[in-house]
């Protein structure tokens, strides 16, 4: 299916990633759904002269690597558990298409608002470098003890709007791994559209709409936590899980 999903990317008009960054929207609202990878094909297609897609080196058909650390607690996946406000996420995330890696912290308020932020860094850190955990410290005004505790990677195809700020991702092929464990989700898909305020009338969200397709909130980061680590408390997401686990059956 990857090969159909890639043929149908190609026929959206391509755009750089410095094009893209006039849309980077690193306060945004953030509006996710779940859906089965088979359904990208007819959305896609659905949506072709509304959006273009982010192109590097001649791919459409991103790949991400991402390490994320978290307390020995599980504090920051607690926070998301519990629905606490001024929740944090820190990550490494490699680029592979690019190249680049950036450490970035996702930050997200009670309105429903993410912030993103983030530093160039050298590669995946073990160990957090000085540098890095100053940056840490500047942006959440905190000191955390903090390891790698889930792996994750998977394809991306990137969606910018033509007529309004707004960015759309397309994830798929999600795999997650820790040292001892290792979960894929083959035939599942996360979209996420990204804007300055939710606009439910958008071509993409109105494709989702149509085919019955709601909003599902749950981060790959919880739901890489939830297949790997034994223990956790993970009520919040029963439902969630219920419905990937349909999707996927």
């Amino acid at each position: 299916m990857n090969q159909e999903i890639i043929k149908i990317a190609d026929s959206f008009q391509p755009i750089s990633l410095k094009e893209m960054d006039d849309v980077s929207l690193m306060n945004r609202s953030d509006t996710k759904f779940i859906l089965p990878k088979s359904q990208v094909l007819e959305i896609l297609s659905s949506i072709s002269d509304e959006y273009s897609v982010l192109e590097v080196n001649q791919d459409r058909l991103m790949t991400y690597n991402s390490l994320y650390y978290d307390t020995p607690t599980h504090a920051f996946y607690q926070w998301h558990h519990n629905g606490k406000i001024n929740r944090i996420k820190v990550r490494i995330r490699n680029y592979v298409e690019s190249g680049l890696h950036y450490l970035e912290i996702k930050r997200k308020n009670g309105k429903g608002m993410t912030k993103k932020n983030r530093i160039s860094i050298n590669g995946f850190e073990e160990k957090l470098t000085e540098r890095s955990k100053d940056f840490i410290k500047e942006i959440t005004n905190q000191t955390f003890q903090l390891s790698p505790i889930l792996e994750n990677k998977f394809n991306r195809i990137t969606l910018v709007s033509k007529s309004h700020k707004e960015r759309a991702t397309i994830d798929f092929n999600l795999n997650f791994l820790n040292e001892y464990k290792e979960k894929t989700y083959n035939h599942l898909a996360i979209i996420e559209i990204k804007q300055e305020g939710v606009n439910r009338n958008s071509p993409i969200y109105e494709a989702l709409k149509t085919r019955h397709v709601l909003p599902s909130s749950i981060s790959k980061y919880c739901l890489g936590m939830i297949s790997l680590y034994n223990g956790i408390k993970y009520n919040t997401f029963k439902a969630k899980l219920l419905q990937i686990q349909k999707l996927t059956a």
